[in-house]
């Protein structure tokens, strides 16, 4: 049973208003934001998959993969806050028996798992190289933002060692460095299979990629029509609140 006094100072509990699950958030930290969302759903999900999510931050998207029918997952972070907030959300979603945060660093991945026994890796993993824009003075914040500590290829290479042959990987990323994110998977053996591009509006050029590879898969990409994520008057479209009716 999750006790209320468990929150510090700065800390939330926000309604992910999926499955009822919640999720704890501070100001200090990084806070998930759709992305997460988009991720869960886009990834292919079969009953029982074994997971692991590489920087999982608040835990988000390990939750939400528990409310698509996947069965053990582990989410790795590097942050010992970050790791230490994830753990509480996981008690206060009863979800003890099926979620697992571990604090550490995926550049280390082949020291914290066995190679090749995941059916699936997921990751919203830092979107820009350093020297990509401006980098928040918050630390936590700028990991979560910037590649500070971990880089693309270290999570491609992280992912290599974690998914089983024909086992999946997914992630979200920026449009911009597609070709970057398409050529890493495949020279990692993990075939991109999968590619949605995601626009906030329908007159607006694409702000996030999704992508997901088979690690020993066949050449062919199929890639989707694009997500709108909102209609003209700023609510969201159609198949973005079916995302929430369909985990519900």
């Amino acid at each position: 049973m999750f006790d209320l006094n468990n929150l510090s100072h700065g800390e939330r509990i926000d309604d992910l208003l999926i499955g009822q699950l919640k999720v704890i958030q501070s100001e200090t930290e990084f806070c998930f934001s759709l992305d997460a969302v988009l991720l869960a759903h886009f990834v292919t999900v079969r009953q029982g998959d074994r997971a692991v999510d590489l920087g999982t931050g608040t835990g988000v998207i390990a939750f939400l993969l528990t409310a698509r029918g996947a069965g053990r997952i582990q989410g790795l972070e590097l942050s010992e806050s970050m790791a230490a907030m994830a753990k509480r959300s996981v008690i206060l979603n009863n979800l003890e028996d099926k979620v697992e945060i571990i604090q550490g660093d995926l550049c280390n991945v082949k020291e914290l798992f066995p190679a090749g026994q995941y059916d699936l890796v997921v990751s919203n993993p830092p979107y820009r190289p350093v020297g990509g824009g401006y980098i928040s003075p918050n630390d936590r914040v700028a990991m979560a933002k910037h590649e500070v500590t971990a880089t693309l290829q270290d999570v491609v290479n992280g992912a290599r060692h974690l998914v089983k042959t024909r086992g999946r990987f997914a992630m979200v990323h920026l449009p911009e460095r597609m070709a970057e994110i398409l050529v890493a998977m495949s020279q990692a053996g993990i075939e991109p299979k999968r590619l949605q591009l995601v626009h906030s509006t329908v007159d607006k050029k694409p702000k996030m990629l999704l992508v997901e590879g088979i690690r020993g898969g066949k050449p062919g990409l199929e890639v989707l029509p694009p997500l709108i994520v909102y209609q003209s008057d700023g609510s969201y479209s159609d198949e973005i609140q079916k995302y929430y009716k369909e985990f519900r």
